[in-house]
């Protein structure tokens, strides 16, 4: 079965829907057509993406008082931590009809022009951008565009909404019984959520979006909605929840990176080969058009915490990893403290705060501080080409090169908890001298040549480059 586009001819695969909250739910496998996109230049993104690091909020977890009022108190904070962006985790009031827990979901929206009263107001929201902005942070929304709550104000005009052959309103998916599928074949439910967005960029001078479940929403909406929005915003920032090139080849500026997220957990959780991970990134460069800027997570939202997952330890290394990869880093509030307060479902309908105070910990803040100002310092770290290594220990070790304008920068990183001794194939090994990073406890000793390395430790190493061949 095959079919066309603008873009070329499809090819038949076979996808499981990528977010990753709905392992463990439910399995459901559907027909998509992907066309090989590989050869065709991605959306160019805003300039200071590259160097961008995106932080999270909940904020109904970030603080005691759960606002918007509290997370502008802080908003110093993130800034400090080197965060470029801050993501706003929906705002809207949410539905009360099936809800899943005493709070309801954030995703089950059920007026997209309204704050949500627990949260504060239109007001309060205004205030915490103006704010940001005054400390060079930009602010970016989270649109839920797929589904809304059954008791929204949409929900006046079924026409905006999917029905099944009895014509009655449909759930988006078998497990999603709080919310209610928005229908994109018609263009007013397109032209309404268009308006929203246009809303919020003028009403809130807000940044830009990130999109839930933007894969669950057709392609051609979504260049549709950016061709309007550059209109007026030329350069908002769109984040796609999807792992589908389509995605990023008109629409979206950066998309989630699931499959290294699940190639991360095979060689933390499941003692699969620290190569799957280069395999996976590999994979993911032969699909997406060239250029294409991913979204580098460890942690998240929809994820048990990486320090209940990995442990402390593994999950700074795995953090560490995703500060060096190429693409745009994200922290989840409370990651920079090893904070292990769930916020996965069924917590992500009943509100637990994050702990910004933990006892054991070591100094995170300060670490992934120090690692954020290399990677801006460095634009070998930021854009530079990623070129990956072989080592002795491969099994067990990740080793890559980034390297730009005479830069180069070699990341050794165990994913074990063993401690082993790695030698790193890479020409001139003598000319790299080692990075400090405040706070670095798990440190190799050594040379690139000869690195003993304990479990789940790590090391940057830079040089500038010379007639170097790797």
């Amino acid at each position: 079965m095959q079919g066309f586009t603008a873009h070329g001819r499809w090819q038949l695969w076979l996808r499981r829907p990528p977010l990753g909250w709905l392992v463990g739910i439910f399995t459901t496998w559907t027909v998509c057509a992907e066309e090989n996109l590989s050869k065709i230049p991605a959306r160019q993104g805003p300039d200071w993406l590259a160097s961008s690091v995106i932080y999270e909020v909940f904020p109904r977890a970030f603080s005691k008082d759960g606002n918007l009022a509290s997370v502008t108190q802080r908003l110093a904070e993130i800034k400090n931590l080197g965060a470029d962006v801050v993501w706003l985790m929906p705002i809207h009031p949410t539905g009360e009809k099936d809800k899943p827990g005493p709070d309801g979901s954030p995703y089950a929206v059920r007026d997209f022009y309204q704050v949500d009263p627990r949260l504060g107001s239109k007001k309060d929201l205004i205030q915490l951008v103006e704010t940001a902005h005054g400390l060079g942070l930009k602010v970016i929304l989270d649109l839920v565009p797929n589904h809304t709550a059954w008791d929204a104000e949409w929900m006046k005009d079924s026409d905006l909404y999917r029905k099944n052959s009895q014509g009655e309103v449909m759930h988006p998916q078998p497990a999603w019984k709080d919310v209610a599928a928005l229908d994109y074949t018609q263009p007013k439910t397109r032209q309404a959520m268009i308006d929203v967005m246009r809303y919020w960029l003028k009403e809130a001078k807000v940044d830009g979006f990130r999109c839930d479940a933007a894969c669950f929403v057709p392609v051609d909406f979504w260049e549709e909605a950016r061709a309007a929005l550059d209109q007026a915003h030329p350069g908002v920032l769109l984040l796609a929840e999807a792992e589908d090139p389509p995605y990023l080849a008109k629409a979206f500026d950066l998309d989630y990176d699931w499959p290294l997220y699940h190639s991360l957990n095979r060689v933390l959780l499941e003692g699969k080969p620290a190569t799957d991970l280069r395999k996976t990134w590999e994979a993911s460069r032969a699909r997406f058009p060239q250029g294409s800027r991913h979204l580098r997570f460890s942690d998240n939202h929809d994820q048990v915490r990486a320090v209940v997952r990995y442990g402390m330890e593994g999950a700074i290394a795995a953090q560490v990893l995703m500060f060096a990869l190429d693409g745009v880093p994200l922290i989840y509030n409370g990651m920079e403290v090893g904070d292990a307060t769930e916020s996965t479902a069924p917590a992500l309908f009943e509100t637990r705060k994050i702990e910004w105070e933990p006892v054991g910990r070591p100094p995170i803040r300060d670490l992934y501080r120090s690692l954020i100002a290399f990677r801006k310092g460095n634009k070998a770290m930021t854009s530079g080409k990623l070129l990956w290594l072989e080592n002795s220990r491969n099994r067990e070790v990740v080793t890559f090169l980034r390297k730009k304008d005479g830069k180069e920068v070699c990341v050794v990183i165990n994913l074990s908890n063993r401690e082993v001794e790695v030698s790193v194939k890479v020409e001139n090994q003598s000319e790299f001298k080692s990075v400090e990073f405040f706070g670095h406890l798990k440190k190799a000793v050594g040379s690139p040549a000869c690195l003993q390395i304990p479990g789940f430790g790590w090391s940057l190493w830079e040089r500038e480059a010379k007639a170097s061949k790797t």
